[in-house]
């Protein structure tokens, strides 16, 4: 009779440990999508900042080209070039 309750007691137990592993499982698929959506919004951050990094150099540059180009403008008018 002791095995029988042995063995019944090793099934409930493994079955309980089972239920809890799924369910340990599951909350860490959750927080696994949680974690890749933070990270995604992060990637999409930081490249939207380097697209602006991007365009303010990009103006920066022409707008450095135009002032050049006014002060020769200037320069030969005032007939110093």
């Amino acid at each position: 009779m002791t095995d029988a309750k042995t063995t019944w007691g090793l099934v409930y137990e493994t079955n309980r440990d089972v239920k809890w592993i799924c369910k340990m499982l599951q909350r860490m698929e959750v927080r696994d999508e949680e974690f890749e959506a933070r990270i995604r919004a992060l990637e999409g951050w930081r490249a939207e900042k380097a697209g602006e990094e991007r365009r303010l150099s990009t103006v920066s540059a022409g707008a450095g080209g135009v002032v050049g180009g006014v002060v020769a403008v200037i320069v030969r008018v005032l007939g110093g070039g």
